[in-house]
């Protein structure tokens, strides 16, 4: 079976709608997919209603955005409770945050980009997570850069005068969250350090203390040394690995099914769901 745990819609930042990323599944000759957009569950049903036709199970998630001392971290959510009342107020709440930032550094680019809020709109949907990647999207419009990468690696980057911050739950909370929705948390690409700051391993720990399920140990953004890292990591905390492609569609050049989880550890996680949320299968 080939299991591909983390992917993304154009209800987060993926350029794909949730029934065609299980179309591209399809052709990418995945058994099962997780849609993980960030900050929401709202591609779920549209994902649901192309099992049956594309052939692919699909694996209801979510990817928190956390943060701890400035650092950013990012939670997997498998099968939660999408009607939580605590998950989905620390949902709304970060959403809102988003927008907000998002705004406030269009504002900050307009000088010197020309970018309005109006393009950035042109990039999402009304209900769609708004990030970062919507502004890159804008400004490969516009002519400003040539790539979402370009975007991040100058205008978007953290440390560029235009960057705002927004607001993003601590990632021993998001843990518990999940766990309290019935959902099973993994730690999403822990050890990226090319992406930026990581958290060291006494956060993780705190995580696991909050009942941590597992690792995406297997990730692009993963040296070789960081994925043996992962896997020694994994095993003194005993948690479960998993391997994802981290897709987005063309926003990234990231291909789905280009890391996998083992069936073993699906069957894992998905008999730690308490929420009464399961796989769709076709």
């Amino acid at each position: 079976m080939l299991i591909d745990l983390h992917t993304h819609s154009t209800q987060s930042d993926g350029t794909q709608s949730p029934a065609d990323l299980m179309r591209s599944a399809a052709d990418a000759r995945l058994d099962v997919v997780a849609l993980t957009d960030h900050d929401t569950t709202r591609g779920w049903g549209e994902a649901a209603r192309a099992v049956r036709d594309v052939g692919v199970a699909l694996m209801p998630g979510i990817e928190i955005s956390c943060a701890v001392d400035g650092v950013s971290v990012h939670l997997l959510g498998y099968l939660v409770d999408p009607l939580d009342a605590a998950l989905l107020g620390e949902l709304e709440h970060a959403r809102a945050s988003r927008r907000t930032r998002a705004q406030r550094m269009v504002e900050r680019l307009a000088p010197d980009t020309g970018l309005t809020w109006a393009d950035v709109k042109e990039q999402f949907g009304a209900e769609t997570t708004i990030g970062r990647p919507h502004i890159a999207d804008a400004l490969v419009r516009r002519g400003v850069v040539a790539s979402r990468d370009e975007a991040f690696a100058s205008y978007l980057a953290s440390g560029s005068k235009y960057h705002v911050s927004h607001y993003a739950p601590d990632p021993a909370l998001a843990t518990r969250l999940v766990r309290s929705a019935g959902g099973v948390p993994v730690m999403a690409h822990p050890f990226a350090g090319a992406r930026g700051r990581v958290v060291d391993e006494s956060v993780i720990e705190r995580m696991a203390d909050a009942g941590l399920a597992g690792l995406e140990v297997h990730h692009r953004d993963h040296s070789d040394s960081e994925i043996g890292a992962g896997l020694r990591l994994a095993d003194r905390l005993g948690l479960l690995v998993t391997g994802s492609s981290d897709y987005h569609g063309s926003g990234k050049q990231n291909e789905l099914g280009e890391n996998t989880t083992d069936p073993a550890v699906f069957d894992k996680i998905v008999e730690e769901a308490t929420s009464g949320t399961q796989v769709i299968r076709p």
